[in-house]
């Protein structure tokens, strides 16, 4: 029998977080329900497996996007999914930006809603099956990374890298093809114990593409997205 799929609810009107909690238990998932941000990430610590965190915004306590953002620091893939009184393009926006996959404004539809999460979830396995890495890849022509040994071979050298660009390498391959944010990067590779200015991310794709790059100024690997992050592209 298939493991049941774990969904983190974080809601703190009780009517609605409860029958959300009935009606996602009908359609086949396991769920822990909380009505604030303390008690979400207390469960997170002690259980980082879930597949899918459904926030709302407006908490009493650490409020949703906040929420994520703690989310973010240990777990840069899991679908995040808020639900929110605040239907401006601003607020979607800044839900988004923050590191959420889906924003759902209530009142919402629950079919609707349950299709949102079931897609997130499906969408996810398939990353996951796709885009486990080998300890050693390919792409490109001639480019061969070997992430237990931090050795690479580019377009026209070798090199030897540092832990911090293995681990920058190693989130935007796990992505290939989406759009890693700023925010998810700083979280996931320096995990805030440093404030590196934004121009420190860019030093190391600019690095990456004179190691990996066929023509460093026409990149076709190391995408940037200005103003949002970067993408990696076989």
């Amino acid at each position: 029998m298939a493991l049941k799929k774990k969904i983190l609810l974080v809601e703190d009107e009780l009517h609605l977080q409860e029958g959300l909690k009935l009606n996602l238990e009908m359609d086949g998932y396991s769920v822990d329900a909380v009505g604030n941000g303390t008690d979400a990430l207390n469960l997170l610590k002690a259980n980082n497996d879930y597949n899918l965190a459904l926030l709302d915004v407006m908490l009493p306590d650490i409020d949703g996007i906040r929420l994520c953002e703690n989310i973010r620091i240990h777990n840069a893939t899991m679908p995040v999914l808020f639900l929110s009184a605040k239907n401006s393009s601003e607020d979607k926006i800044l839900g988004l930006r923050k590191g959420g996959d889906d924003y759902v404004t209530k009142p919402f539809n629950l079919e609707e809603l349950l299709l949102r999460i079931q897609n997130l979830i499906l969408k996810d396995d398939r990353a996951v099956a796709s885009q486990k890495i080998n300890s050693i890849y390919k792409f490109g022509k001639k480019n061969l990374i070997n992430f237990e040994t931090y050795d690479a071979q580019g377009v026209n050298e070798k090199a030897k890298l540092t832990k911090r660009e293995m681990m920058l390498l190693k989130l935007l391959i796990e992505n290939k093809g989406i759009v890693v944010s700023r925010e998810t990067i700083l979280h996931t590779v320096w995990g805030y114990k440093v404030a590196p200015i934004t121009r420190t991310i860019d030093n190391f794709i600019l690095t990456f593409r004179r190691y990996f790059e066929e023509d460093s100024h026409h990149p076709s690997h190391f995408i940037s997205h200005r103003g949002v992050g970067y993408e990696f592209r076989d």
